[in-house]
């Protein structure tokens, strides 16, 4: 069967943290800078934020899925803290900026080049709040047909639901897409379900194996 769509992941590939960064680590040096900035002691900003999920009984992963929304943790948020808007403004824009990081421009181009030949779009695990963040830094819905995000379809990667969502949507069968992913559990979910599945290592590698994957099943 001939490949028809290519999806990408977001974060990771598209997005990348400055220096080659690992986001995990990011956040809490982000937590720490909280934590000296408003003369707390170390890990406060980390007390605060889990005293958040246990007023909600929420973790980040009902994020992924929806389950929470960025107003429901802002107004938790306000509530454990008592800061005044603009501290919690400048705070949310110090996380979208570490969630977002920094463009990949090779990839975002070689991406919107593979139109009109192919269909294209992106597939993200996501947070209630990352289309307006993330279409205001890097406008992908201009070099993408659709981009699909785990917390407004209920279900995140590596669930395989989430891929069917995709082919749904598309209107294709798994055997006609190629999916490309950084994370060795999404890969191997989309690989069960049937598509043509891609681990993200580094530009040039994604580029060429996209393209051998593309000529292969070329019909």
């Amino acid at each position: 069967m001939a490949i028809r769509v290519v999806i990408f992941d977001i974060g990771g590939i598209l997005e990348v943290v400055p220096d080659g960064g690992d986001p995990t680590r990011l956040y809490p040096e982000m937590m720490a800078r909280w934590d000296a900035r408003l003369g707390m002691p170390a890990g406060e900003m980390d007390r605060l934020l889990m005293e958040i999920d246990r007023r909600q009984k929420r973790t980040s992963k009902d994020d992924l899925i929806g389950a929470r929304t960025e107003a429901q943790w802002i107004e938790a948020f306000h509530q454990v803290t008592g800061w005044d808007q603009a501290q919690i403004d400048e705070f949310m824009q110090d996380f979208w900026d570490i969630y977002c990081g920094n463009p990949n421009p090779e990839l975002a181009a070689y991406l919107g080049s593979l139109r009109p030949r192919y269909r294209t779009a992106l597939l993200s695990n996501s947070g209630d709040g990352a289309r307006r963040e993330e279409e205001q830094r890097f406008h992908f819905s201009e070099i993408v047909e659709r981009i699909i995000y785990s917390h407004e379809e209920g279900v995140a990667k590596p669930d395989q639901r989430i891929y069917a969502i995709a082919c749904e949507r598309l209107g294709v069968r798994p055997d006609e897409v190629v999916f490309l992913d950084d994370v060795e559990r999404n890969i191997a979910a989309a690989a069960a379900y049937g598509m043509h599945a891609i681990l993200f290592h580094d530009n040039a590698q994604a580029i060429a194996d996209i393209n051998a994957s593309l000529a292969a099943h070329s019909g």
